[in-house]
């Protein structure tokens, strides 16, 4: 099928990225933005219509899904707006920055019988792929423990700190792993560069003793983007930053040496198919807006990434405070 109803709504930092990709799968049509200028490059180099007034978007009845690539703080009014005019949203994370505005987005989406899908782009790497076959099908294990490194030098943020700025990626990886919300959540973290904090580490705590650590930094010496996952038989490594060795799995054979227990890992290379996830992505929410297929990274998995930072964000304000999420309602109980 042939796509011509794709409006992006934000076109800077992320959203250029995502007005390429829907203009390559022949899916965009119109591009608004508050900047004249860059309506006007986009316009020249996709052939497509640009405007400032999302109200405009709103009222073409060829756009069927709005694209949202805006500040955090405009997603929820921009979400229902779209889903009040029949549109499909795709909304980049965060899907809100309150629950309540997540609960009545998720209201609304099924009143309209609307699809929405949330920006985590993670979720559709070749490599986040390829893991969850492999835990699925038990080779690592008993999954016990799991930690994900998220770190750079680079872009200082003013309008959020970074929790809510690099976090939503790791949190979304580490539930779908576990396949379960954290019993509690706590996070610490420190403004150096400005007024909001540009490192935090949190800590998740899950049933049957599992647990999780993501350590999150724009203010680090060097880039690292790492996901490791420990089973009782084998871990496995996400190294985003590497270019050859993006996964490999670490077989664990316990051994004894003079009668002490030693831990003998054996590395093994998995080679990975160099697919863009951002185009990934922007096909799979081509594909739900075709066959009204649930997405991957549907409204729910939104509300519960936006429970955990909530939970987060609750800790690192009360100075590294243990958050039990039924205790705060932050889930049912």
């Amino acid at each position: 099928m042939t796509y011509q109803n794709v409006a992006v709504v934000g076109c800077g930092y992320w959203g250029k990225n995502l007005v390429r990709n829907f203009a390559q799968l022949d899916a965009l049509r119109v591009v608004c933005d508050a900047s004249h200028e860059t309506l006007e490059k986009f316009k020249e180099q996709y052939g497509v219509e640009g405007v400032t007034d999302f109200e405009q978007v709103l009222d073409m009845p060829d756009v069927q899904a709005v694209v949202i690539a805006t500040p955090a703080s405009t997603h929820a009014n921009l979400v229902l707006q779209a889903l009040a005019a029949g549109k499909d949203v795709f909304v980049e994370k965060p899907l809100a920055l309150t629950l309540e505005d997540a609960l009545k987005i998720q209201t609304v989406a099924s009143l309209r019988d609307r699809i929405v899908m949330v920006g985590h782009l993670l979720e559709y790497h070749p490599v986040l792929v390829k893991m969850r076959s492999l835990v699925q099908t038990g080779k690592i294990g008993q999954l016990q423990y799991l930690y994900s490194n998220r770190l750079s030098c680079g872009k200082v943020r003013t309008e959020e700190n970074v929790l809510w700025s690099f976090a939503p990626h790791d949190i979304c990886s580490i539930l779908g792993f576990v396949n379960q919300m954290p019993i509690s959540v706590q996070a610490v973290g420190g403004a150096y560069l400005g007024t909001v904090e540009d490192f935090c580490t949190i800590n998740l705590q899950f049933e049957q003793n599992v647990k999780a650590h993501i350590f999150v930094s724009w203010f680090h010496p060097f880039k690292e983007q790492r996901l490791v996952l420990v089973g009782d038989r084998s871990t496995l490594v996400f190294d985003d930053v590497s270019v050859d060795e993006k996964l490999t799995i670490y077989e664990q054979q316990l051994q004894f040496q003079q009668h002490l227990p030693m831990l003998k890992n054996t590395k093994t290379v998995i080679p990975m198919n160099p697919a863009e996830p951002l185009k990934l992505e922007c096909q799979h929410f081509l594909h739900c807006i075709e066959t009204r297929q649930n997405p991957l990274t549907d409204i729910q998995n939104g509300i519960d990434v936006l429970t955990v930072l909530q939970a987060s964000q609750l800790s690192l304000s009360s100075q590294g405070k243990i958050i039990n999420l039924k205790e705060h309602q932050l889930v049912n109980a």
